[in-house]
């Protein structure tokens, strides 16, 4: 399954308390109105009442040490003796009547101040391996703690220019996204908000309903794998206007109602700039198709639709059909893994054909049947731009695709082909090997798991040798034998396949050692190689012949080559010392997949041996 990811849902985190911002800023003093911006018009100072500050009422910025590299402050002298002083508020008086007036503190003009400010932003972004952009702030995946989330939403009032905020992936974003949300309207600017997988709550959501309209310019917005948003979309949405600048919305994973499909069809006329749209792993809002693809038809600037595993059924295709008239920047059309498809392309999809500028078609794990493949036999030779298509996992396209895989021919800007798990027969598979003499732009062919490759392979020689641009090639339990490895040795022997970067030969334990020890002598010949795979299949255990020296000695010829999978394969103790004796002076990481033992040098690189 494309892109699938896996999220565990732990007991929510209980609400955590925010602390105001003068509790942040301030050491220990209650304060009030606290300055967040230095914008002039901000200010309200009483000019006619200025104090000079005691050593509790200077602010401390701790947050802005951790994450600022550059922040209103952080001016020349001349310009800081020109624009004021930073003022806190001053005390409340002891009957508890307020005062407006405000003090002012300390002016950050010290460069060792300034200096220990970037210090400790620098160690802090460190330790969460992260950079600091002046306009971009990446903490996705960082493992951020409350205190670090309150200190983000202290921060936001010095960074005015924000246009990107990643948090994503960062669990206890839940129950605290609130802290965040009420000072969006001081990053009025920002463009990208992604909160992934952070298990937002129901609070959290309707507080992000709440602030979206104090961020007008937002081109992207992702709220993917969090399962809350499901049933609450219209609390999200509620206040975006019809001219949103929304490009981007990604809504993965996140329990989608079918009431929620409906919503989606109103809000689309509203998304006027929509150009992607992201609803893959809902699998309820099938029945809610037809409201989606009425608003769809409104959408005439959308280039990419993915509907991954959407629970779509047979009409889906003639309803998305009928959408697609109205679709012309399409680009990127993924309907994988609806299983439930198959034979809704028996009649011909007519807007499908007329999608010329279509360059992504993604329909593996569908249920091809055999009435669809010919029709699909008539669509896809005219979408003369794909430049990638995934039939993979559709068993009937590997026994009635020969007229298909034949006409591929007529697609020349086809950079990648994915036909693995198609059980392909030899008639289709000698259509594909003719049709591939005309794939120029071929830089990914992955034909795994079809077992007629073996035996075959020589059908694909001379397609391997007229490639310039092939770069990935999977042939994993493809029933290989000697005289295909032999054959393909052969090829990058005289100098073919030169920009290959990944190889896998994985599960073809038919090839013998002589077959084994002819490709290793030749692997090496392989300048841009970085992943290599002849592992065994897991109920079979082998032990390496004298070809696993030639293996060795190729790593030091591939300058790029970061992994070799060998699982099953078993070391004699010859080569263990083998391995610990090479050369120390390569620059490169290689991780090596094996069984049984770990060995932490190999070529002065840490290459890590495991068990399968």
């Amino acid at each position: 399954m494309s892109r699938t990811m896996q999220i565990n849902y732990w007991k929510k985190v209980p609400r955590t308390r925010w602390l105001p911002i003068s509790e942040i800023l301030q050491n220990g003093k209650q304060q009030e109105d606290v300055l967040l911006r230095k914008t002039p018009s901000n200010l309200t100072m009483n000019q006619t009442r200025k104090k000079q500050p005691s050593e509790e009422t200077k602010p401390h910025t701790a947050f802005v040490n951790k994450f600022l590299k550059r922040s209103p402050f952080r001016s020349s002298t001349a310009e800081r003796g020109k624009e004021g002083d930073l003022n806190t508020a001053a005390s409340q008086p002891s009957d508890g009547t307020q005062t407006a007036a405000l003090d002012t503190a300390k002016p950050l003009t010290s460069e060792m101040e300034l200096g220990s400010r970037m210090e400790k932003n620098e160690q802090f972004l460190q330790k969460l391996g992260k950079k600091s952009l002046d306009k971009c702030l990446d903490l996705n995946n960082c493992g951020l703690t409350a205190a670090d989330l309150r200190e983000l939403a202290a921060s936001l009032p010095f960074l005015p220019d924000l246009e990107e905020l990643d948090i994503s992936w960062n669990d206890f974003v839940g129950g605290t996204l609130h802290s965040i949300t009420q000072q969006m309207h001081l990053v009025s600017h920002l463009k990208i908000l992604r909160l992934g997988s952070c298990r937002l709550t129901t609070e959290d959501v309707r507080a992000l309903g709440e602030a979206l309209d104090a961020i007008p310019d937002l081109e992207e917005l992702n709220l993917s794998w969090n399962s809350e948003v499901g049933g609450n979309l219209p609390v999200v949405f509620h206040k975006v206007q019809d001219r949103s600048k929304i490009r981007t919305l990604e809504l993965v994973e996140c329990a989608l109602t079918p009431d929620d499909g409906v919503f989606v069809g109103q809000l689309l006329p509203a998304l006027q700039s929509l150009e992607v749209l992201d609803l893959s792993m809902n699998r309820n809002i099938g029945d809610s198709l037809n409201s989606i693809a009425q608003g769809l038809q409104r959408t005439s600037s959308l280039k990419v639709l993915k509907l991954h595993l959407c629970g779509l059924s047979q009409k889906s295709v003639k309803i998305l059909d009928t959408a697609l008239r109205y679709l012309d920047e399409l680009r990127r059309l993924d309907l994988s893994c609806n299983k439930e498809l198959g034979g809704g392309f028996e009649d011909l999809p007519a807007q499908l054909a007329t999608r010329r500028h279509l360059q992504v078609l993604d329909l593996h794990q569908c249920s091809l049947t055999a009435s669809d493949v010919v029709s699909l036999t008539q669509v896809i030779p005219l979408l003369s731009n794909l430049q990638e298509l995934d039939l993979s996992a559709n068993k009937n396209v590997g026994s009635s695709s020969e007229n298909l895989l034949s006409r591929l021919r007529f697609l020349p800007a086809l950079k990648s082909l994915l036909l693995n798990s198609c059980a392909l027969e030899r008639e289709p598979f000698e259509a594909l090997a003719e049709a591939s003499l005309h794939l120029r732009a071929l830089e990914i062919l992955n034909l795994s798991w079809n077992k007629c490759v073996g035996g075959n392979l020589e059908l694909l020689l001379d397609t391997l040798k007229l490639s310039t641009s092939l770069q990935e090639l999977r042939l994993s339990s493809c029933s290989l034998v000697t005289e295909d490895v032999a054959s393909l040795a052969s090829i990058i022997q005289t100098g073919h396949l030169a920009k290959l970067q990944k190889l896998d030969l994985s599960y073809n334990d038919s090839v013998c050692d002589a077959g084994w020890a002819v490709f290793c002598q030749n692997v090496g010949s392989l300048k841009e190689l970085s992943e290599l795979d002849i592992s065994l299949r897991p109920s079979n255990f082998r032990d390496c012949g004298q070809w696993v020296k030639h293996l060795l000695c190729a790593v030091t010829k591939l300058p790029k080559i970061t992994e070799i999978g060998m699982k099953r394969w078993v070391l004699p103790p010859s080569q263990e010392g083998q391995l610990e004796s090479l050369d120390q002076n390569h620059r490169h990481g290689v991780r090596l997949d094996h069984d049984g033992f770990r060995i932490k040098s190999l070529l002065g690189r840490h290459v890590h041996l495991k068990s399968a």
